[in-house]
Formats: structure tokens, sequence, C-alpha cells
């Protein structure tokens, strides 16, 4: 899977007409970058931007843009894990592979609540799609999902928002200066992570292919 900090690439290439258009959408810009960051083709890094973005320019008292960023994460996120409810099992077996299937549905049924809420916390790129697709499919009781994701993605832009409004000039100015540098350092990560999932995914049906199990003589039925 492409993995691509979009939405900082998209600020630094257009520079000021990106940040000009978030800013003028204010929380409902959060909201809408959110329910992409945490669907099936996640943006990661992207709503983070977003949130010490608009902080940072104090239209609003930054624990607004806090909550309108986790008001987007959560409904994302409960889409992606209605979907996973709906398709059961079958759903991460036809996204993960057999190995990765087994380790995800181990971190669920070790830690539970803990398991949804703590990887909402952690910044990238540490996935939680998968964990929210592991949610729906071993049919994890909604409210105890929508409790344990608005925990960690609350805290996380809470956080994120309390930085923006004490330290975005300065974070924006340090991009405003090496504008260039992190610009080619994001495309080239995104390239180089691009690459290795699409190497991934060949290796994995690679290695389907060789396990498959081969098609045994064809007997004649008798005339």
């Amino acid at each position: 899977m492409l993995r691509m900090h979009f939405s900082a690439i998209l600020m630094l290439a257009s520079k000021n007409g990106a940040m000009h258009w978030l800013i003028s959408l204010g929380g409902l810009g959060l909201v809408l970058v959110g329910l992409a960051d945490n669907s099936l083709i996640p943006l990661p890094g992207s709503n983070d931007v977003a949130t010490v973005v608009l902080a940072a320019h104090h239209r609003q008292p930054w624990f607004y843009y806090s909550a309108m960023a986790t008001v987007g994460a959560v409904i994302g996120g409960y889409l992606t894990y209605r979907m996973a409810r709906k398709g059961g099992k079958e759903a991460v077996n036809k996204k993960f592979s057999q190995k990765k299937a087994k380790r995800f549905y181990a971190i669920f049924e070790r830690w539970g609540f803990a398991s949804v809420a703590i990887p909402a916390i952690l910044p990238p790129p540490f996935p939680i799609v998968p964990i929210l697709i592991v949610a729906g499919a071993m049919q994890y009781p909604t409210k105890k999902f929508i409790g344990a994701l608005t925990l960690g993605r609350g805290i996380r832009y809470a956080i994120l928002g309390y930085l923006g409004a004490h330290y975005g000039s300065s974070i924006l100015k340090f991009f405003g200066k090496y504008y260039w540098p992190v610009l080619i350092t994001l495309v080239a990560l995104s390239v180089i992570t691009g690459l290795y999932g699409v190497f991934e995914y060949k290796r994995r049906q690679k290695a389907e292919g060789s396990t498959a199990p081969e098609p045994g003589p064809v007997r004649r039925q008798p005339a």
C-alpha cells in the first residue's frame, strides 16, 4: 500500500495555496481530512499537519481544532470498522497476508480496548487501519470501539493542537526556510515506501502461488 504524508507534500508543493485553502475550510477541513486519514486509503500524517497548521493561525481556540480533528478521525475509523464488521474475517484475509492477520488477531485478543486506543495515539508510521479492520472482523462491541478510538485520537489531537497553538509559528517558519529539502525528502520517502509496497505485494503473490496445491491427475469416467 502506498503510504504518503499527502497533505504535507501538498502544502509544501503549493506552499501558500493549499494552506490558505485549508485555513478557509477551518474545522470542516479537519473533519474531511480525518475521514480520509482513517479510511481504507489512509494518508498518514495528513490530519496531524492540518491540525498544527490551523491551530497555529488562532482563528479558533486550539482545542476546537483538536475536537474537529477527533470527530473526523472517529467517523472515518467507524466507517472502516463497519465495513470490516459486515465482511467478517474474510475482509482481513483479503487485505493482509496470513502471517500478518494472525499477528493482528493476537494483538487484539490480548489487549482489546488498548489495542485500539494506543495505536490511535501513536504517530505515523504506526498503522491503525489494520486494527480498525480486525476490530470489526472480530465483532468487537461498537460502544467500546468508539470509546477507545475517541480516547486515543482525542489525546493525540489535543497534544498536536496545543503544540500548534504555542509553537506553530516556529514550525511553519522551519518548513518555510527549508522548503525544498523537506519537499524532496517527503517525496523520496513516499516513492521508496510505494516501491516497497509493490515489492511486498508481488512477493506475497509469489509465495501464495508456490504453496497452492498442484492439480491431481484427471480420471476418465468409464464408458
